[in-house]
């Protein structure tokens, strides 16, 4: 890591990271969380911004297999690191969505759509741990990740459904890339 000093409150390292399966090699401000770089600095809007202190869930990324809240992490920490965020989980050049994206509609999973993002990272996150995850596991995943709209019980449902139809093929991007 390289870090650079322009004046007193612009510090930055540079990071090399894949976003997305894309690679890239910037300067992270030592002081933006992933967050804030997502969105500030990328221009990775799905990633939303709620509560900013690790409570809400909207913020959810997968990083290296694992869901993390974003705005817990700080950009200058992904060093390396597999990111993945909702505007990843389609395939690139298709029409058509993830299984979990289309497990989530088929069982109106999705209201505002506010927390939809964070909830199915957490949900493409315990599929990689767990591809036929019990009601528990279920409800222990997705506890981080607060829905003001659906009451919870669809959400359930469409991740059964989603671990119902999901090939190793649909979460093979999802595996960190050794290196």
């Amino acid at each position: 890591m390289e870090i650079h000093q322009e004046t007193d409150r612009d510090i930055s390292v540079n990071v090399r990271f894949r976003l997305n399966g894309v690679a890239y090699y910037k300067p992270a401000p030592v002081n933006w969380t992933l967050l804030r770089f997502l969105r500030d600095d990328l221009g990775v809007y799905g990633t939303k911004c709620g509560c900013e202190v690790g409570e809400c869930g909207a913020c959810t990324v997968i990083i290296n297999g694992l869901a993390v809240n974003s705005c817990l992490i700080m950009a200058s920490q992904v060093d390396g690191a597999d990111i993945w965020t909702i505007e990843g989980v389609a395939t690139p050049g298709t029409n058509s969505l993830h299984p979990v994206q289309e497990a989530f509609i088929e069982r109106d999973a999705i209201h505002c759509g506010f927390c939809t993002p964070g909830t199915i990272m957490s949900t493409i996150a315990l599929l990689l741990k767990n591809k036929r995850p019990g009601d528990d596991e279920i409800k222990i995943a997705l506890a981080g990740n607060l829905c003001r709209c659906t009451g919870y019980i669809q959400i359930i449902e469409a991740v059964k459904k989603a671990a119902s139809s999901i090939s190793a093929k649909d979460l093979e991007k999802f595996i960190p890339k050794k290196r």
